[in-house]
């Protein structure tokens, strides 16, 4: 097989959306982070022409270069969002047919400390990404992530649904509230005859090749391996967790629609884990002691920053408007992403073990192909 260009064959039968990603070209970016390198690959293996667009990998490891995702691409650019003129250049060179914006600054601890950052990022590169799409012709469908931070969280107990008011208490979460609202003013602006834009938001998303800091699993992977005792600060917290491949393929399933079917499915969607897969911090500690075999938790004390301790998704439109449902549990989530950080410590070729995994939640999909 020729992994430059993918391929959509030994997909345990299932070839997703083939027709729509095999032989375009798709510009991803945000190609160098966790999300990011599963989507790159997901795409390849569906026969895409991925080019990738992104800052350097900023943690060692990383999932980009466990899966040596610059090689496995059509083109690879490293390059900040905020460099218009590289970023021009590049949709101008690649000419994409389907945009998907991962690039941002992520993380809430973060936003803290680089509160001007993070706006530049999320909300300035999202506008010059928006911008190079709009003087690209041959762009039909743009497919912006957010989170599920962009909603006013009242720490209800329920699921947020799409129309409800955008927020955010910190400077991530209001940037990510700012874009949903940029990409709405933006179709309405300017798309009524252009690309059919679409924002995609999901949370808590975990699996293997995160490196990222003050990341729950992340943390507790690098405390095992470390011989480290895993402190959490919040046992109790309450979050809704969910495995990468989950919110990936919703994002694949909008990308799909938008492509085939236009303005149609232009507007925000929900990409959350199904109701009951909402576990405290210290379960998801415990679970990653379980299934790596060994550790052990500790509650450290806590510090002043405020992190919401419930925020949920409503995910009936996905369900009903996109056919789109989760599969996995949030304890088989968290099984996956433990088994991936084992193959990696082991030595394991993380590029086989991950499309396998890949293929597995393929083959396990509770929803069908649109």
């Amino acid at each position: 097989m020729d992994q430059r260009k993918g391929s959509v064959e030994g997909v345990g039968g299932l070839t997703m959306w083939s027709d729509t990603y095999k032989g375009k070209r798709v510009l991803l970016t945000g190609h160098t982070g966790f999300k990011g390198s599963w989507l790159a690959l997901w795409l390849t293996q569906l026969g895409a022409q991925v080019c990738g667009y992104a800052l350097k990998p900023n943690t060692t490891p990383s999932m980009f270069t466990a899966l040596d995702i610059e090689h496995k691409i059509a083109k690879n650019v490293f390059g900040d969002i905020l460099d218009r003129t590289l970023l021009n250049k590049t949709f101008e060179e690649f000419q994409p047919e389907i945009v998907f914006h991962l690039a941002a600054q992520p993380l809430v601890r973060l936003s803290y400390a680089e509160p001007v950052l993070t706006y530049e990022t999320n909300v300035m590169g999202s506008l010059n990404v928006l911008e190079a799409a709009r003087k690209t012709a041959s762009v039909k469908a743009f497919v912006n992530i957010t989170t599920d931070k962009c909603y006013e969280n009242k720490e209800v107990a329920r699921g947020y649904k799409e129309d409800e008011p955008m927020g955010g208490y910190d400077m991530y979460s209001s940037s990510k509230g700012c874009v949903e609202i940029l990409s709405s003013s933006y179709r309405r602006s300017f798309l009524q005859d252009g690309y059919a834009l679409a924002t995609a938001r999901a949370g808590n998303v975990i699996g293997g090749g995160d490196w990222a800091a003050d990341r729950l699993l992340p943390d507790c992977v690098r405390s095992i391996e470390a011989g480290k005792t895993i402190e959490i600060r919040n046992p109790h917290a309450t979050r809704p967790w969910q495995h990468v491949l989950e919110p990936l393929s919703g994002y694949l399933l909008l990308g799909h629609l938008l492509y085939t079917k236009g303005r149609e499915y232009a507007e925000g969607f929900n990409f959350g884990p199904k109701a009951d897969s909402v576990l405290t911090v210290a379960e998801v500690a415990k679970l990653a002691v379980k299934y790596y075999g060994k550790g052990e938790v500790v509650v450290h004390k806590k510090d002043n920053l405020h992190e919401a301790n419930l925020l949920m998704l409503d995910i009936t439109k996905a369900k009903e408007r996109l056919g789109w449902t989760p599969t996995y549990t949030a304890e088989e989530a968290v099984e996956k992403s433990v088994i991936w950080y084992k193959q990696f410590y082991e030595g394991k070729p993380m590029y086989d073990f991950t499309l396998h995994q890949i293929n597995e939640y393929m083959e396990k999909m509770q929803w069908k192909k649109n």
